[in-house]
């Protein structure tokens, strides 16, 4: 599913080169279910935006999917980002005065597919919120805002989903709710590699990369915790 080789990413900082990341190497396979976790500059959000294509790296290869993606112009990075990769944020991005229903289809309608409602529909049932679907965002909880993000992220079916701190803003009862459907959505053979600076969250997860100053320093596979 996802193979990266040797990537490495080099800020200019004034007249300064810095390294966020220094060649890192991993695989991760279909349905794998990953935090990636570090301190502060340690280079987890800088992987995080390349597994994305939101950024391009200074060196090395990363495969999508068999898909070379530093080989793509930005009409095709934005294909990939629509179709293969499902964001969710700690802060939601969602749209406040679209319901959460139009949320959910928004990735639909910028790739113009048919049946759009219909497919939001579904995606916003899986997650529990059928009967909050033309709710604003306003007027949801943080638990059911972030529902409303995996749902949007859902919605393609995308290759991996992308999860930056998704409990960060959420009370830790929420927290719970939150990694329990992540984990039924990895039982559905879903791919989900999540950012975490909580040792309690990565713990729910199948598998923790460790990073430090830019490298990967532990990579280990586990039992899942019970919530």
């Amino acid at each position: 599913m996802i193979e990266v080789e040797k990537l490495s990413k080099i800020y200019q900082m004034g007249g300064q080169q810095v390294p966020a990341l220094d060649g890192v190497d991993f695989r991760i396979e279909k349905g794998e279910f990953v935090a990636i976790m570090g301190p502060s500059g340690s280079g987890k959000s800088t992987l995080m935006n390349l597994l994305g294509c939101l950024d391009h790296p200074s060196s090395g290869i990363y495969r999508l999917e068999n898909l070379k993606i530093q080989d793509l112009n930005p009409n095709q990075l934005a294909e990939v980002r629509n179709q293969r990769i499902g964001f969710v944020f700690q802060s939601f991005n969602l749209l406040p005065r679209a319901s959460a229903l139009e949320n959910v289809e928004l990735p639909l309608l910028y790739g113009r597919v048919r049946n759009s409602r219909e497919i939001a529909l579904k995606a916003i049932d899986r997650v529990g919120l059928a009967h909050r679907s033309m709710h604003n965002p306003t007027e949801l909880s943080g638990g059911e805002r972030q529902r409303v993000a995996i749902a949007r992220a859902l919605v393609n079916q995308p290759a991996i989903i992308l999860a930056d701190e998704p409990t960060g803003n959420l009370d830790s009862t929420t927290g719970k709710e939150i990694m329990n459907l992540f984990q039924e959505l990895n039982q559905e053979a879903v791919t989900l590699i999540l950012v975490t600076h909580e040792q309690e969250v990565a713990d729910q997860t199948r598998r923790i990369i460790q990073m430090k100053d830019g490298k990967i320093v532990a990579d280990t596979s586990k039992e899942v915790e019970s919530c």
